[in-house]
């Protein structure tokens, strides 16, 4: 039997513990340590050991690959290219507008020491950007639409919790109807941000924090909210953890366009998830192996899903590809 896979989890939250999950289920990888920046002790994990994220060096030549499982507002910008000089690594950062700055940043440091960096390789950014190409590559006259949710979105609760004065804190995005129906029926042209999608977040504010402070940080906050009809309300922690302890999250890319004159095309690709952690986590893992495979052949730098064959992300071999998939 072929070695396994040995994989790096760098964050042990919501998206640790399901790269753990995926990881362990799949036949050809096996999660071998965590990183964190917490008291190793005081991280409960489902038997992957767990060392502090200052002692990542020390694993250099006992992992494959490292998933990066920080948030995208802060922590990944740091942690991804820091990761990439130590290992061949794979990420979910869902910041759409500082893709390029990022991906250049995590290309810089995988190539100066010879490993390879998946990014943006979640749902969406991922899964969707590798339909919204297919889309468009095949319809190449007419519009794309992308609309999220119903659903809670990890990235934008994690940028709430870092609003000062904020104990915990969560963000359901919520499609438009209207908006929707215009996508499908060529009618959505002129369609902005706002009247595509709207923003519902639920907050836990510190004891005796400004409280309208913390809503303006919010509803202002660029690549997140500014641009959306964003609603803030302040609820208990025992609210919290009673009505919005779920994590369910959906989507779908829609492209519309023509073939020829009056020929009208519809291509859709749709998600419902029960938990929106454990999907992406699923995600991840098919990437690391993708990752892990194009490294063998001596690719390095930075990559997206866009740039990998879909085969390299299955544990079948290509027989059984051709025979059960094709």
């Amino acid at each position: 039997m072929a070695e396994k896979i040995r994989v790096a989890i760098n964050g042990y939250g919501n998206l640790g513990k399901a790269v753990e999950l995926a990881a362990s289920a799949a036949t050809d990888m096996e999660p071998v340590v965590v990183f964190t920046r917490r008291d190793p002790a005081s991280v409960k994990t489902s038997g992957t050991p767990v060392v502090r994220v200052d002692q990542m060096a020390d694993w250099e030549d006992k992992v494959d690959i490292c998933v990066n499982c920080g948030g995208s507002a802060t922590d990944m910008q740091a942690a991804g290219p820091a990761a990439a000089k130590l290992f061949s690594t794979v990420d979910s950062f869902d910041t759409h507008a500082k893709i390029p700055e990022y991906y250049a940043a995590v290309d810089q440091a995988a190539k100066e020491t010879g490993h390879l960096g998946m990014i943006s390789s979640g749902w969406d950014p991922g899964l969707f950007s590798l339909n919204r190409v297919l889309g468009d590559a095949i319809i190449p006259t007419g519009n794309t639409w992308t609309f999220w949710g119903p659903g809670i979105s990890q990235g934008h609760g994690d940028a709430i919790r870092r609003v000062a004065g904020v104990v915990a804190g969560v963000q359901y995005t919520i499609p438009l109807d209207a908006a929707v129906q215009a996508a499908h029926d060529g009618n959505g042209q002129t369609l902005t941000a706002r009247q595509m999608h709207r923003r519902e977040c639920y907050v836990v504010a510190e004891e005796g924090a400004d409280k309208e402070r913390i809503e303006r940080d919010i509803v202002s906050m660029p690549n997140y909210f500014a641009d959306y009809d964003t609603t803030v309300h302040f609820i208990s922690i025992d609210e919290l953890k009673k009505n919005h302890s779920g994590m369910p999250h959906g989507g779908r890319v829609i492209r519309q366009g023509q073939t020829s004159q009056g020929t009208n095309q519809v291509y859709s690709f749709q998600l419902h998830l029960d938990s929106n952690p454990e999907f992406t986590g699923a995600v991840l893992a098919a990437s690391a192996r993708a990752v892990y495979r194009l490294h063998k052949e001596g690719k390095t730098g930075a990559i997206t899903i866009l740039d990998v064959p879909a085969a390299y992300l299955s544990d079948k071999s290509p027989e059984q590809l051709r025979s059960e998939l094709l």
